[in-house]
Parts: C-alpha cells; structure tokens; sequence
C-alpha cells in the first residue's frame, strides 16, 4: 500500500472515529414553486413560494401511514426535515398540504402532484434525501402564460338561405347603396410666399482664441466677462488651502490682480488673469482646472518655481504674440 492509501485510509478511521458516537440522522430537503402556467411541470414564469406547509409520510405494504412529519417552507421556498434514528425513508413521499398564516395565498388552490423522497447520501448513519420540486397552482393559469399547442379550432359558421323571395338574376341587390355624386375639384392654393433670410448669427466669442493681460479683468467696461467668477470672491476658497496659507482667508480676486513687485504675488495675478481667460475662451492654452492645479504646485515648490510658473502664465495671458484679446465693452 502506497503512501495515498496509507493517509486516505487514516482520514477515513479518524472520520468514523469522530462520528461514531454522534446520533443517526436523515435529513430531508426541497423548494415549493408556485405554477403559474398550471402546466405540471417547471418554467420560466414559476418562482419559489414562502410559508407553504409540506407533508412527508411514510406508508408501509399495506398503505398504513407509519411516519408523517410537517415543515413550512422560508423565504426562499425551501423546507429542510430532520428525522433522528436514520429510520428509511425510501417509501415516502412529499406533498404540498396547505399554506401557513405567512404564507403565499395567492398561489395555493391546487396542490400539484406528490413527489417520492431519493436517497442522494449515506455515509456513517447519515443519511439525506431529495425531494423533486413540488409545485402549487393558482385558481386559473396566468394571462401572460403561452397558450396550449392543440387550441380549440373556431367553429366555422354556414351562412344560412333566405327565406324571402330570391330577387331575379341581373338585378341589383335591395341594399345597395346608389353611387354618391363626384365632387367638384378644390381650387388651388395661392402659392406662400417666400420667408425671408435669417439674421446672421451673432460672434460666438467662447468659441474664439482670446487672451487678455489682467489690465483689461479690472476695468469696468469689461465687467459683464466675470460670468462664472465673482471679483469679491475670496482667493482661499477658488485655490485651496495652500493659497488660504500664502495669501491669506480674505483676499479677493480683484485684489489679487494688484500684486507685483513679488514671486508670489505675480503668481496669485497671472494665476488669476488665466482662471478668467480660461472661462471665456474655449481655445486658451489652460484650462480652469489645470490653472488652479499649476498654481497649488508652484506654491508647494520653491521660489524660482513660482517664478518660472507665473512667467508661463504671463506668456499664455498675453497670447504669445499671436492671439489677441476678444474682450468688447460691456454695454
């Protein structure tokens, strides 16, 4: 015997050993259906049935009922039956008896057929068996259930003889109507005439490539062009907490575009000035959220980052020498 023989054999002592001593079970398990289509057998439109009572018995060769246990099925439509002693359970039958107080009543006026108990596993006086699924059935079958393959054929009906006078061959029938008279043709229309020509749209200047200095943000005339931003909101809550710790909770953005003569100040004015033109033009070089993410970097770096950062923004700002800015007088 090989070393596998050797470790199976041993597994299966230890397992006899540990379940010697325990009591002899069968256990017994399946689900209720309700069917829908009262079609006796399982489909896609049946679903598992809630608080249905199910009957076990056990009969012997004379039809006496010797054994009979009673479980109500969970939500799921499960029921599981324990019987101890491990007493045989190959002549017994399942069936659905009734619906419990929880139970689903819409769907149990018929009980379907009972279902015998199979022996799936005997192993050390454990015994479980299965029970093929057990159906209820409604009243009648549901609307949306396919109709039956061998329908009903319509009765054919034959019309019948009239008993009057039959009227003679060539003359028209009493119930025809006479032809109705040929009206006399509608009179054309006047041709419309002609709509006229649209006005030109107006200059969509989002759409167009526009950069302007912070010179231009801080005139009056030009005020209406804060469409999305507000001149008296606080620079801490546009760029963050980095520019709260720099700059302080109550400077506002009119004020940032005052700052020179400093790294950090220039920054906070160019940073600005480009927030404004990315919102009012589609083709500036940044966009509003790579704006106020350049500016967080560069405040998190050093000097001459800042510096180098605020240059950039200052070349973006005044178009590069190619693009000009858009900006009209507000009226």
């Amino acid at each position: 015997m090989d070393l596998v023989h050797k470790l199976l054999v041993a597994a299966l002592l230890i397992v006899a050993a540990a379940i010697d001593g325990a009591q002899a079970t069968a256990m017994v398990s399946g689900t209720v259906f309700c069917d829908q289509c009262k079609d006796g057998q399982r489909s896609l439109f049946d679903y598992p049935l809630n608080g249905i009572k199910v009957t076990i018995s056990c009969a012997d060769g004379n039809g006496q009922v010797t054994m009979s246990r009673e479980e109500t099925t969970n939500l799921f439509g499960n029921y599981i039956m324990r019987f101890d002693g491990a007493p045989d359970l190959t002549n017994c039958y399942a069936q659905v008896s009734g619906s419990g107080p929880q139970g689903s009543n819409d769907c149990g006026a018929t009980a379907g057929p009972a279902q015998k108990l199979k022996l799936m596993f005997r192993m050390f006086d454990m015994e479980i068996y299965g029970v093929d699924s057990l159906l209820s059935q409604p009243a009648l079958p549901m609307s949306f259930c396919p109709k039956s393959d061998n329908p009903v054929p319509t009765p054919v009906i034959t019309p019948t003889r009239p008993s009057g006078p039959i009227a003679p061959s060539g003359s028209p029938p009493p119930w025809r109507l006479p032809p109705l008279p040929r009206l006399p043709p509608m009179p054309r229309l006047p041709p419309l005439p002609p709509l006229p020509p649209l006005p030109p749209m107006p200059p969509l200047p989002f759409s167009e490539a526009s950069a302007c200095s912070h010179q231009y943000w801080t005139m009056p005339e030009y005020k209406c062009y804060w469409r999305v931003l507000n001149p008296e909101s606080k620079v801490a809550l546009i760029f963050g907490p980095l520019a709260a710790r720099r700059y302080g909770t109550d400077m506002t953005l009119m004020e940032s575009l005052q700052g020179r003569g400093d790294p950090y100040k220039t920054l906070l004015r160019e940073g600005t000035t480009a927030l404004l033109n990315s919102y009012n033009s589609l083709q500036f070089p940044y966009n509003s959220i790579g704006v106020v993410t350049h500016v967080n970097w560069a405040l998190m770096g050093s000097t001459r980052g800042a510096l180098i950062t605020a240059l950039r923004f200052i070349r973006a700002n005044s178009g590069s020498g190619t693009v000009t800015c858009k900006l009209s007088p507000c009226k």
